[in-house]
């Protein structure tokens, strides 16, 4: 049988059984009153019943009036009996349960009224028609003692306490079964943010039921997808360096093939491809050595006003070919803590991903904006084409190494599906966010926000 139903059982019965006991010792200790109304009721009510016992026994034997107090039990549910003077029974059923109210009234002759688990008793002294004495008992149980009234406080009291251990021993069975789902929870959260380190804790690893067994199965899987990306990052490492070599070879050979052979456009064309695998090698080493985890990576003071007037300014040659324009808006100086090499790598894929796929005699406007939200001071950088934008469903693909919306658009950029993955990985290092959106009535804007450092003045 499976731990946890027999965890989740025993926690129900303890439940059950603890909140009875707490009703039970509330039911005892309660303090009670007995509201006046009650007295005079019981009272009239026992007077009344009593002298037709007693004129009964008189009259007729105690038999007969046993018969009427049977009577009386099975029509109103009240208990009676009747004594002696010197509290011997005459009449009635167990009667034996009225020995310490009857003793009490034959040595002191008074009238006795008590309240006590619910049931009401009263015991009293009655004379008959023939002079004798009598003491006659009864008890009123919980059932029409309801009838009579109802003590609000005392429910409220007992439900209060049912209400507070079942919800105390409950809150504590809830927290044991999702303490261990919230923290997978919060590595899963970790693994989708790229930290393929996090592991659930040991205590959690320790425990002996299914909730120990997703633990340690959510565990090995999360090694598991580690040493995968770890192995495809190596091999993407390794294979972009081993690439490095055959394609110096080709470079030398066709320098030499230019040299026998004279001008060619086959040569033209073949140094296009051999510069486009080169840069795309490059690339790949650049998102690799991103990828690693313990990448430690030198921050200093960067000015990113500075660093877009000259990627701008390097912009405004390849843009110039296709017509276009490039419209830079600043509001001042931007200053963040970062990489200046690797911000300036992921500014510019941005800035050159615009500029491949915006129609001609159009403009790519790059803003700069210094900024403070409720996250303190930032830089808000957003870089807006007029090309076709992205499907809404691509969007947050657009991102991944090598993806592409269309095979037709991207042959016809030249792209190689890595500036964006590039710049995301660096904005990430720098504990930023990118985004990208379309807008309208046409075009692609891409934003990146990144924590600013005050300017002294």
């Amino acid at each position: 049988m499976p731990n946890l139903f027999l965890k989740v059982f025993f926690w129900f019965w303890a439940t059950v059984i603890v909140t009875g006991i707490a009703l039970i010792l509330t039911f005892i200790l309660e303090p009670r009153s007995v509201p006046s109304r009650w007295h005079e009721t019981l009272t009239e009510t026992a007077r009344y019943s009593g002298s037709i016992a007693v004129e009964t026994a008189e009259r007729e034997g105690p038999a007969s009036a046993s018969r009427y107090l049977a009577r009386i039990e099975h029509d109103t549910h009240m208990k009676s009996c009747l004594f002696d003077a010197a509290g011997s029974a005459i009449a009635g059923t167990g009667c034996n349960s009225f020995g310490d109210l009857t003793s009490h009234v034959a040595a002191s002759h008074v009238f006795v009224f008590s309240l006590r688990y619910g049931i009401t008793r009263v015991a009293f002294t009655l004379a008959g028609q023939s002079g004798r004495n009598y003491i006659f008992a009864t008890e009123l149980p919980a059932g029409p003692r309801a009838a009579l009234g109802v003590n609000r406080s005392a429910m409220l009291l007992q439900w209060g306490v049912a209400l507070a251990v079942s919800g105390l021993i409950c809150s504590l069975l809830t927290r044991y079964l999702t303490r261990p789902i919230l923290q997978l929870r919060e590595v899963s959260q970790k693994l989708a943010a790229g930290d393929l380190t996090a592991r659930a804790s040991q205590v959690l690893m320790q425990r002996r039921d299914e909730m120990g067994d997703l633990v340690r199965d959510f565990n090995a899987m999360a090694s598991r997808i580690d040493e995968l990306v770890s192995r495809q990052r190596q091999l993407i490492s390794e294979v972009s360096h081993e690439l490095r070599s055959p394609l110096a070879r080709l470079n030398v050979a066709l320098d030499l093939g230019r040299e026998r052979k004279g001008s060619d456009p086959a040569f033209e064309q073949m140094q296009e491809d051999i510069e486009l695998l080169d840069e795309m090698i490059g690339r790949l080493l650049t998102i690799a050595k991103l990828d690693i985890s313990e990448l430690q990576v030198p921050m200093t003071e960067v000015d990113l006003t500075d660093l877009l007037t000259q990627i701008s300014r390097n912009a405004k040659f390849e843009a110039g070919e296709s017509g276009s324009a490039i419209n830079l808006t600043t509001s001042g100086r931007c200053v963040v803590r970062g990489n200046a090499e690797l911000l300036h790598s992921a500014v510019e894929n941005v800035v050159r991903n615009a500029i491949r796929y915006t129609p001609n005699e159009t403009s790519i406007d790059i803003c700069l904006a210094c900024e403070r939200s409720s996250r303190g001071p930032e830089v808000r950088l957003t870089v807006r084409d007029y090309g076709p934008g992205v499907p809404e469903a691509e969007l947050k693909n657009i991102f991944q190494p090598f993806y592409r919306v269309t095979d037709s658009r991207d042959r016809q950029s030249g792209g190689t599906g890595l500036g964006l993955a590039i710049a995301d990985r660096v904005v990430k290092i720098h504990q930023g966010t990118i985004r990208a959106e379309n807008v309208a009535p046409r075009g692609l804007r891409v934003e990146i926000l990144l924590a600013r450092l005050p300017i002294e003045s």
